[in-house]
């Protein structure tokens, strides 16, 4: 049985708290008995079945909608009135002990303070834009709510991005406010004389600085009564950062049903997410995936949102909290599965998990079948976009195809189209691309933000493109090929790295590979292996082992394919969210800058 807060009111959280040491500082009074302001609204609450009918496109988006109030103060409601357990909403640890759980009425409390600090303390107003540069801790959530209930659009940024990241992101989203940890804030105070836009500096930190309003000491203050604004449907909630093959990340911008609505199929049918569900999302806040499944899906269905913050990733330690928390989904990107396979997994006993996903980038099949192998679990793949949510996946109840990224996922019609927008038979290669009706679908970004030409760049005749290659088969599965910049033309043949890092990934020497061009005389170019060796093959010889390699490689595909160039690196240039950066490896085989 769970060990749950089920009657903490929000005196029972400031306890929780209390040893929460880094944060400590959200000193709670009891709420009053009113939380919830309908205003003027005369309406039936939507319920999830309602959002599956909007999302499936057999019933009008609604005119106006909030998740804040549309979603968590109904299961807040529900709490009050016995409708749904006063299980945890957001389950918060950490490596030294703290945790902190919060139901939906104490997220619905504590988020409302927030609210009022942003708009109140900071004097910021519906509409303005907000970078949030936090770690994952609880604030993060807070204040992500809180934008959401006062119709700031917030822009989520990892704690790792460099100075010109962040001089960047302000100066061309003309961020009104900035909440940031420590992290980052004297990278914030040497670069804001050049960002005219930026009015408020809001530190989430136990230590005062000057220059910059308090968090601890405003939210102390500030009131739990805050009347949700009543934004439209399509009205401006968040804008992502998305990094593209060439120049500066793009913003894209997503609505207020966007994100939410919009995740409802995938919440339901990929997640398979019950209010009894407690998931477990490792991707960083930053990026789309952690919107998906560490706030919208969960919530949307009444899950608990799990988080165990850690100074860095460690499998020991995940595994470990597998075996001690009730944790019944788990997603994950294939890096951290394909470091999972490599333990002894049969010494660990999972409390309760049930249910596997992964995403990201194309996920092998032998770490599929390992992991099954290993744990009985089945792992689910699902491929999706920051734009446009995921595109297709692997549901449970669903035949598994090794390799396969699954079927299309509803409410899209995807194909796959080539360079002139006609649809492929089975079989053939081409790009991934959804067929557009009549209007813009609502669950797609409104746009990429003062870039009207990379958003009208996204439609190739009755399709949006995703420019990502693959193949369906005559069951309608997708089998990733590779993006549209990747692929290797050698030859006369076109080669996608991710069959001959697939490839690579069976031999025992190879913990990671990645796979890209290189200039070749008389090929034009060939295909380079980036190589990290497991452990027990680090001293081995590097011409011979290559050689091996290379006739592996030769044996499990196609003869062509094979990495006519091996380079043995301690590590490979990956995203803050995992992902391989292909194109810095690519770019310095070419003698690009």
């Amino acid at each position: 049985m769970w060990h749950l807060h089920t009657h903490m009111g929000p005196l029972g959280a400031m306890k929780a708290f209390s040893h929460y040491q880094a944060f400590r500082f959200l000193w709670l009074a009891r709420p009053p008995g009113r939380h919830f302001h309908r205003d003027h609204r005369l309406w039936a609450p939507l319920t999830t079945d309602d959002f599956e009918a909007i999302h499936r496109c057999e019933r009008p988006l609604p005119k106006n909608f909030n998740f804040a109030w549309d979603v968590l103060d109904q299961w807040s409601l529900k709490e009050k009135t016995g409708e749904r357990p006063a299980n945890p909403a957001l389950w918060w640890v950490n490596n030294t002990g703290d945790e902190v759980k919060w139901s939906f009425q104490e997220l619905g409390f504590l988020s409302r303070k927030a609210a009022n600090v942003l708009t109140k303390s900071c004097g910021l107003k519906r509409g303005d834009r907000v970078s949030v540069i936090l770690p994952p801790i609880p604030e993060w959530w807070l204040v992500v709510v809180a934008c959401i209930r006062t119709g700031l659009v917030f822009m989520p940024g990892t704690t790792q991005l460099t100075l010109k990241d962040i001089l960047y992101r302000l100066q061309v989203s003309k961020a009104k406010c900035i909440v940031a940890g420590e992290e980052v804030v004297p990278v914030v105070e040497s670069i804001e004389s050049q960002c005219p836009h930026l009015k408020t500096k809001l530190l989430v930190s136990p230590h005062s600085r000057k220059g910059w309003l308090s968090f601890q000491e405003l939210y102390r203050s500030a009131s739990a009564e805050h009347s949700c604004v009543e934004t439209a449907s399509q009205e401006p909630m968040a804008i992502y950062f998305t990094s593209g093959s060439t120049g500066f990340p793009k913003m894209a911008q997503h609505s207020q049903s966007s994100l939410a609505i919009g995740y409802t199929l995938t919440g339901k049918y990929w997640l398979d997410l019950r209010p009894s569900n407690v998931m477990w999302n490792l991707s960083d806040n930053s990026w789309i995936k952690a919107a998906m499944s560490s706030l919208f899906a969960p919530w949307l269905l009444g899950a608990c949102v799990f988080v165990h913050r850690m100074p860095q990733f460690d499998p020991d330690t995940l595994l470990d909290t597998l075996t001690r928390y009730p944790i019944t989904t788990l997603c994950a990107a294939p890096t951290v599965y394909r470091m999972l396979v490599q333990k002894d997994l049969q010494r660990y006993k999972f409390q309760k998990l049930q249910h596997c996903l992964t995403g990201g980038e194309p996920l092998n099949p032998e770490v599929v079948e390992q992991w099954k192998q290993q744990t009985g679990l089945q792992l689910y793949e699902g491929y999706g976009q920051t734009e446009v949510g995921l595109i297709c996946a692997n549901e449970k109840g669903q035949e598994i195809k090794l390799g396969s990224m699954g079927k299309r996922m509803p409410p899209y019609d995807v194909q796959i189209i080539d360079e002139k927008g006609n649809v492929l038979p089975p079989g053939e290669e081409g790009e991934i691309a959804i067929r557009l009706k009549s209007t813009w679908p609502f669950c797609f970004f409104s746009e990429y933000v003062d870039n009207p030409e990379k958003t009208a760049n996204t439609v190739r005749g009755d399709f949006y493109v995703t420019g990502d290659r693959a193949v369906m088969d005559s069951d309608g599965y997708f089998w990733f090929v590779c993006r549209n910049d990747d692929v290797i033309l050698s030859s006369g043949y076109r080669i996608g790295p991710f069959e001959v890092e697939s490839a690579l990934l069976e031999h025992p020497a190879v913990a990671e590979s990645a796979v890209v061009s290189s200039p070749d005389p008389i090929r034009g170019e060939v295909v380079k292996a980036f190589v990290v060796l497991s452990k027990p093959f680090q001293s081995s010889n590097p011409e011979k082992l290559t050689l091996e390699l290379q006739d592996h490689v030769k044996k499990s595909t196609a003869p062509y394919k094979y990495p006519r160039k091996v380079e043995f690196v301690q590590e490979l240039p990956k995203t803050t969210t995992g992902k391989i950066k292909r194109n810095v490896l690519r770019n310095h085989e070419w003698g690009r800058t």
